[in-house]
């Protein structure tokens, strides 16, 4: 897709405002809630402090493109509801997005691992239990 961009604008803004994207969240708008995460040639970025220009030519995959081809979940979305891995659901495309690159680097993690590597993601409701629970189940799955 080809899109003309201001200079300025952050992708969070071009991807919510103007592509209308909206599991993308604008949080704290200074990279240190995760709500904003994107997948950037597959490396987790926080969008709301990369300005748009800066993506182009890269790849980008925001929760609506973890959509199977047979138009079911992704498996990491399915471990996140099997666990009760939601509440609101604010934070819940970026810890979703973190764990899509966790679990690709085919790894396995220890609880305390997988504590630190999703620690630029915050939640304000579950406690972090049932996320870490759901990146277990998501890591056992592949």
């Amino acid at each position: 897709m080809t899109l003309s961009v201001d200079i300025r604008e952050s992708l969070t803004d071009v991807l919510r405002e103007r592509l209308h994207i909206t599991s993308v969240k604008k949080g704290c708008e200074a990279g240190e809630c995760g709500a904003c995460t994107v997948l950037i040639d597959g490396k987790a970025m926080n969008s709301c402090i990369m300005l748009a220009h800066r993506a182009d030519g890269k790849s980008i995959l925001t929760v609506e493109g973890l959509t199977q081809p047979d138009g079911g979940l992704h498996p990491v979305q399915k471990a996140f509801i099997e666990e009760a891995a939601v509440q609101c659901g604010f934070c819940t495309p970026g810890f979703i997005l973190r764990a899509v690159e966790i679990i690709g680097h085919g790894k396995q993690y220890s609880r305390g691992e997988l504590r630190r590597l999703i620690a630029g993601n915050l939640c304000r409701c579950t406690g972090y239990h049932n996320i870490l629970n759901a990146l277990e189940r998501a890591m056992a799955a592949f």
